[in-house]
């Protein structure tokens, strides 16, 4: 630009030739030609122009303006920028920031925004004789300024729409909504809050913990320390007091922020009365359930009990009769009916008990493909010809721990129900498996996860309706004609196999066929040792030779099993409970055999008593007699060496037997068997 100045031809502008001109002239020219700047310099009252190299941008395609007036440049926009002149011209210097000019620069008008400097220039006789513009364009950061001003004023209002409608919400929400600090105090709570718990401002400020329900404070304070984690809480529910002192209920929602939690609560009230109401009612339910079976059951063993105590009764009152008039001939056939009388109200009594799981059990290791072989026979006999028997067994079958007498009472219990369900003749399969429970599958009625041993019995006989499979394991309940059936097998299998540890589920139709399957937990330890075999002694008279503890609160046993034994030539100390048997078998001279009853007065039973003795004596030698097992029995794997079990009601020859069956096997040990330790 400075070669263009000096090539111009300024004689035909009102400042005539360049080497003429003042110095004052000449120094502004040479200030603005050495500007990096953009910048024009106007002079003379012709406001002739002179601009450097970094004011030609700003021109766009206007026509070259060297040296021509600015009025004459900016014409277009001459009318908003000649009174600015005009006081640079009278010695004031005018700053203008972000000026707006509807300017023609590229062949369409535009608005563009210039921030310029119009700085008056003296000659040398000090009067002012033009300005020097110092400018740059801002149309794009004005331009910009304008879309963030609009954006943010467009922000500014949603912010405020978004603030009302929060407003809004918080004071129309139907839910409780309650700022709380990280301290947990109340920061702020709505309108819905104030009327749900019936509080002022009164309570802003005061600790959560202090008004929630006392239970509800472990949980609150787990959910404290989840929201100090930074994470959102969803269905935490508590329990807050209004202001009359009772409680409400509330599910929560909360969400963490900088120094504060947002808390939505829905008041679930009434639900937790409902639900609490529904469970009320079934439990009420279940208890009217219970007293009605109880009542069925009471009803059923009333009547099969009078009448075997009838039998019982009635034979004892002819052989009185018969005794006093003095014929003792056919004296027999009622002492037949009274002990059968009496076997049928024994076995009535082990069913009631195998139903409650109380029935003494002897759970051993067992083969239950071994076990249904050995019964072959018997259930082919049991079914009769026109029901085919077929065995699937499983040929790696684990073994399970199991009382296998009872199991066999069981299957032939299952095997006689199929059989009268096929009275025209059928099919029965009997079936063993292995099973194998995981968390997702078991569950079914409480089942365990864990590996299990099946027995399945399967029939394609009538069936089942629903009515009655829901009913199938109620004690006395039986769909076979009066007379051919107590309602207490099912029940038996159901109780036993429960008392074992296991499940029984019945599948069946209606239209025909029924599958019964029982599942018992697989047993992983080791066989247990036999009991070295001693022969069962023969029915005669062979005087028998020990000392005898027998303990039972029961003073007709007691004395109907004193005589007996003492018939057998054995010295027997009775003894009425416990602490007193106890005392006579640790102070007396040696007890060959303990003989005791587990349920015993004074809060001191026969399994304590036993376990007492043992510790002074290891080897003694023990006979449980009892009418159930409790929990300290039942839940043995076997029973100890030494240790058995007799359940009542017991024939005494059956008694005779074990107790000559135990002495025995004692005197096999060698000495010492019934001695106490010193």
């Amino acid at each position: 630009m400075s070669d263009a100045v000096r090539q111009f031809d300024w004689s035909r502008t009102a400042l005539g030739p360049a080497p003429q001109w003042q110095a004052s002239l000449r120094i502004a020219v040479d200030m603005l030609l050495a500007s990096k700047f953009p910048g024009c310099l106007v002079w003379g009252p012709e406001l002739i122009s002179i601009h450097n190299d970094a004011f030609v941008p700003l021109l766009g395609a206007k026509p070259a303006p060297l040296g021509k007036p600015l009025s004459v440049i900016w014409s277009d926009v001459w009318d908003d920028i000649s009174a600015l002149a005009q006081r640079a011209y009278a010695g004031e210097a005018v700053f203008m920031e972000n000026f707006a000019l509807d300017t023609d620069r590229n062949g369409d008008v535009e608005r563009a925004y210039f921030t310029f400097c119009y700085s008056p220039v003296r000659d040398e006789s000090g009067q002012v004789a033009g300005f020097l513009n110092t400018v740059f364009e801002t149309t794009e950061t004005v331009r910009n300024e304008q879309v963030w001003r609009e954006r943010a004023d467009a922000f500014e209002q949603k912010i405020m729409e978004q603030t009302a409608d929060h407003e809004r919400i918080w004071e129309l929400s139907s839910d409780i909504m309650m700022l709380v600090r990280e301290d947990l105090q109340i920061y702020a709570i709505n309108a819905c809050g104030r009327e749900l718990l019936g509080w002022d401002d009164s309570f802003i400020g005061r600790p959560v913990l202090e008004l929630c329900h006392v239970d509800d404070r472990p949980g609150i304070e787990a959910v404290h320390q989840q929201l100090r984690a930074g994470q959102t809480v969803q269905g935490f529910k508590c329990r807050y007091r209004h202001r009359d002192g009772h409680y409400r209920w509330f599910n929560w929602s909360i969400v963490p922020s900088t120094g504060i939690y947002t808390a939505i609560g829905h008041d679930i009230t009434l639900d937790q009365e409902r639900a609490a109401a529904l469970v009320q009612a079934e439990e009420l339910l279940r208890q009217s359930q219970k007293m009605d079976a109880v009542g069925q059951l009471t009803a059923g063993m009333a009547h099969d009990f009078n009448n075997l105590l009838t039998g019982i009764s009635g034979s004892l009152e002819m052989i009185e009769r018969r005794i006093g008039s003095g014929q003792l001939d056919g004296l027999d056939r009622y002492i037949a009916a009274a002990k059968e009388a009496s076997q049928r109200a024994a076995v009535l009594t082990h069913r009631l008990l195998a139903f409650a799981r109380r029935q003494p059990l002897d759970p051993r290791p067992a083969d239950l493909n071994a076990l249904v072989h050995g019964m072959d026979a018997l259930i082919r006999q049991t079914l009769g010809p026109d029901i085919a028997l077929q065995l699937k067994v499983e040929p790696q079958l684990w073994r399970t721990l199991v009382d296998a007498n009872q199991l066999e009472n069981a299957l032939l219990n299952l095997c006689i129900n199929a059989r009268d369900a096929m009275r025209a003749g059928g099919r029965l399969t009997i079936s063993t498996g292995n099973e194998r429970y995981d968390a997702r599958v078991a569950g079914r009625d409480g089942l365990p996860p864990g590996d299990y041993c099946s027995l399945t019995v399967e029939d394609d006989g009538q069936g089942m309706s629903p009515q009655v499979m829901e009913r199938a394991f109620e004690p006395f309940f039986t769909t076979k004609p009066v007379g051919q059936g107590t309602g207490l097998g099912l029940s038996m299998v159901y109780g036993f196999v429960r008392q074992s540890g296991g499940r029984v589920w019945i599948e069946a139709s209606d239209t025909g066929g029924t599958r019964i399957r029982l599942v018992l937990p697989r047993y992983c330890g080791a066989d247990s040792q036999p009991a070295a075999s001693v022969p069962v002694p023969a029915k005669v008279s062979v005087p028998g030779k020990g000392r005898i503890l027998l303990i039972d609160d029961e003073p007709t046993l007691r004395m109907l099993i004193k005589e007996v034994l003492q018939q057998e030539g054995y010295d027997v100390i009775e003894a009425v409970d416990g602490r007193s048997g106890l005392a006579a078998c640790l102070a007396g001279p040696p007890v060959d055999l303990l003989i005791t009853d587990i349920g015993l007065p004074g809060g001191f039973s026969g399994r304590q008593v036993a376990s007492e003795v043992r510790r002074h004596n290891p080897q003694q030698n023990i006979l449980f007699i009892t009418g159930y097992t409790d929990e300290a029995i039942a839940q043995r794997d076997t029973l100890e060496a030494g240790v058995e079990l007799l359940t009542k009601p017991f024939p005494l020859d059956r008694l005779q037997c074990k107790v000559k069956v135990m002495l025995q096997r004692a005197e096999s040990r060698g000495p010492g068997a019934g001695t106490p330790a010193p």
